[in-house]
């Protein structure tokens, strides 16, 4: 299965060119991704998605050399943001999941709008803190560090499939720019901590809410499964044994099993 070609949406007025990646009929699943973006198109779990419901993968404003991250000051402008680019494409009504600061964005919007979305997955989220379980900070990494951090085992034979060695110095810079370019962005939302005062708002969230957590994550500790969990009414959490930070594609099989079992 493969990805298909983003379309380009206006949003307010054209302020905001926003590359789409839309797959699948049914339900619409709108899906925030993480912090690496969205570039090389449509990862395997939203393909995997796709063969269950209508999977709506936006880019947010300032990722992927995407513009418009200066109209956006902080997280609430973002929630106001996905308001407007669900107001564009005609969404009322719809799952929504988030991965990493995906499920960050994703749980402000389905505190600010519990109206509109009907069931709710996040996966791994950004958002809280704990002084005994710090999230890693991603910003004093070298990007030969990064892996050992956001996937759960090396040796999955997953991730040189999907991350493959650049083949010259040229593909190269390109990755470190890109890399560096959408963690910049991502340092606007939960930089120096996450904690920009999500826990006040969860208890808003209505929709029935799935937390996906990898038990090896090193990003953000399994531990924030329970706090999340803890303040937001109807949720529940599926630990998956062995997968980091990326689960969704550490175990694509089991990520899409527990999701699709929830959304129905």
């Amino acid at each position: 299965m493969t990805s298909p070609e983003p379309q380009v949406v206006s949003v307010r007025n054209g302020m905001f060119q926003v590359p789409v990646y839309r797959k699948g009929t049914g339900q619409p699943l709108l899906y925030l991704h993480a912090a690496g973006g969205i570039r090389k198109g449509m990862t395997p779990e939203m393909l995997a998605l796709a063969e269950h419901y209508d999977v709506i993968v936006p880019t947010h404003p300032g990722w992927d050399e995407t513009p418009g991250l200066e109209h956006i000051d902080d997280v609430h402008d973002m929630v106001v943001y996905y308001q407007d680019f669900c107001d564009a494409i005609g969404l009322t009504s719809f799952f929504l999941a988030g991965h990493s600061i995906g499920g960050m964005f994703a749980a402000e919007l389905a505190a600010a709008r519990p109206d509109m979305v009907k069931k709710l997955v996040l996966v791994c989220p950004v958002g809280l803190w704990m002084d005994e379980a710090p999230v890693t900070d991603l910003f004093i990494l070298m990007p030969n560090e990064i892996p050992g951090v956001i996937f759960g085992d090396l040796s999955n034979p997953v991730i040189p499939k999907l991350f493959p060695p650049p083949a010259n110095e040229e593909e190269m810079a390109e990755a470190y720019y890109f890399q560096l370019a959408n963690f910049s962005a991502t340092g606007k939302f939960i930089w120096p901590i996450p904690d920009k005062g999500l826990k006040k708002r969860l208890h808003r969230i209505k929709a029935p809410t799935l937390i996906v957590w990898g038990d090896q994550d090193r990003l953000v500790p399994p531990a924030y499964a329970e706090l999340f969990r803890s303040k937001i009414p109807n949720a529940q959490v599926a630990m998956i044994p062995g997968a980091g930070h990326m689960v969704p594609l550490e175990n694509t099989p089991e990520f899409t099993r527990v999701v699709t079992e929830f959304l129905g």
